[in-house]
């Protein structure tokens, strides 16, 4: 395209893409995204047609000193960014599967649906997490809790290499020999530290497994809570599990049985034989009758569904915390009542089983993920609609990390969902341990000490 020019930007570069002010057509559109609470105001949007355009912008931003905000579905948009740059990398969707080497190479705009699909072709999967309109790329940077975990650790640690370009606007091939400290970084804490245009990412051998759904009534909450701690502290590190808690709404475009009722919904992925599935969820099932069952053998293919979470844009505001192991029963009553059908604002529940391979580094070292001890994570999110919704749902969040905190050994920053402000340095340097938040913040200064990523859960750069 033609090169740009405003009497603020002066001549902003040529790029194979596209690039957008405030009040040209396109603006608004290129803004859009999953998270509909908030989104970013930038100064300039520059749709990245190309790697090359990604490092064009960076390079423009870091020579003014603006700040740059990066945008591939804004499904977990944790920071709206006033003013600076956009990079947009949604075009950047390009997948291509090694089979003989068993990995994928992953363009920045590309949602794991992709990736599944295309890994499929070739008896292979990722390692995607429970919705596949997710982008792949930023799901990465965050770490990555995926359907399979408890067998294959964080989704992080299977990345071979990255393409970054850096605050200084150079492009860089990232791997462990050569910038290791780098490469560390970007697995875990990846937002701060430059813009990925793709990555190479290790695939495993899985077509199929058993997985899927039991529905119960929101009656049988704390009996079905109770249980579900005890049963998985015995399940093998093959299934990987959780249980959400959602007071639906009466509304017409859900189905009958679930409109205006409190539902627990245990979600179950286990990479072995049905059957031996079938026995290792029969404790669950013996809990209390089923409003639904879905569990069987089916292709990888088919597990984003296992989830049911809403496919659609919309408002939401989310925390995350991990646990080091399940609070006592009056402290899980406690939260379940304050996130219940009397909350006074919807209030989605989620409780993760962690442990297995989650817990162990890699050889060779994981990437920048803290706490893997770990043993659970809750998550609350809450949808909302105006400043109303958004100040219930803070103090609904206070009111669990609170009554969590006994337990609590960090934040959960993949699930932490901003409300459109910075998002809270405490909360993010709780995501880490001491130790690896300092030495995040050293690599900051050295790699970006203007802190021009900082639209984001920030690690600012050290003082010296």
């Amino acid at each position: 395209m033609a090169v740009v020019h405003t009497e603020e930007f002066g001549d902003f570069p040529r790029v194979e893409g596209s690039v957008h002010f405030p009040g040209d057509e396109g603006y608004e559109a290129e803004l859009a995204g999953f998270q509909t609470a908030y989104t970013h105001r930038p100064d300039v949007v520059v749709v990245a047609g190309s790697a090359e355009d990604v490092r064009i912008a960076v390079a423009y931003a870091a020579g003014r000193k603006l700040p740059v905000a990066v945008q591939a579905t804004g499904h977990g948009l944790s920071v709206a960014a006033d003013g600076g740059v956009l990079v947009a990398t949604r075009a950047l969707d390009g997948v291509r599967v090694d089979a003989e080497a068993g990995t994928a190479w992953i363009g920045a705009g590309a949602r794991w649906e992709r990736v599944v699909e295309e890994a499929a072709g070739h008896g292979l999967a990722p390692l995607s997490g429970s919705f596949p309109g997710v982008g792949a790329v930023s799901y990465l940077l965050g770490g990555g809790i995926g359907l399979l975990a408890r067998e294959f650790g964080y989704a992080s640690d299977h990345v071979r290499t990255v393409e970054v370009v850096t605050a200084d606007g150079q492009a860089r091939t990232v791997d462990a020999t050569s910038d290791p400290e780098l490469f560390w970084a970007l697995r875990g804490a990846g937002h701060n530290f430059g813009v990925v245009t793709a990555m190479e990412v290790g695939l495993v051998p899985v077509r199929r497994v058993y997985g899927g759904g039991l529905l119960f009534d929101g009656e049988h909450a704390h009996e079905l809570m109770r249980v579900y701690g005890e049963w998985t502290a015995t399940v093998p590190g093959t299934l990987t599990s959780s249980i959400g808690f959602v007071p639906y709404p009466d509304l017409p475009m859900l189905p009958d049985d679930l409109r205006g009722r409190y539902v627990a919904h245990v979600r179950v992925v286990f990479n072995g034989p049905a059957e031996e599935g079938e026995r290792l969820v029969a404790p669950l099932r013996a809990v209390a009758p089923r409003l639904a069952d879905d569990l069987r053998d089916m292709p990888y293919t088919e597990s984003g569904h296992i989830y049911r979470e809403p496919p659609f844009p919309h408002a939401y505001a989310g925390t995350g915390v991990l646990l080091r192991a399940l609070p006592d029963g009056s402290t899980l009553d406690g939260v379940l009542k304050a996130t219940g059908p009397s909350a006074g604002i919807m209030c989605v529940l989620g409780v993760r089983h962690l442990g297995g391979a989650l817990a162990r580094t890699p050889e060779g070292g994981g990437g920048a993920v803290g706490h893997r001890d770990a043993q659970y994570l809750v998550q609350l999110l809450t949808p909302i609609d105006g400043a109303a919704d958004l100040g219930l749902s803070r103090d609904v969040q206070r009111e669990v990390r609170a009554a969590l905190a006994p337990w609590t050994t960090g934040s959960a920053l993949l699930f932490e969902f901003g409300d459109g402000e910075r998002a809270s340095q405490e909360q993010t340097r709780g995501g880490f341990s001491p130790s690896d938040y300092l030495r995040l913040r050293q690599l900051k200064r050295h790699l970006d000490p203007d802190n021009l990523f900082r639209y984001n859960r920030n690690i600012a750069p050290s003082e010296r």
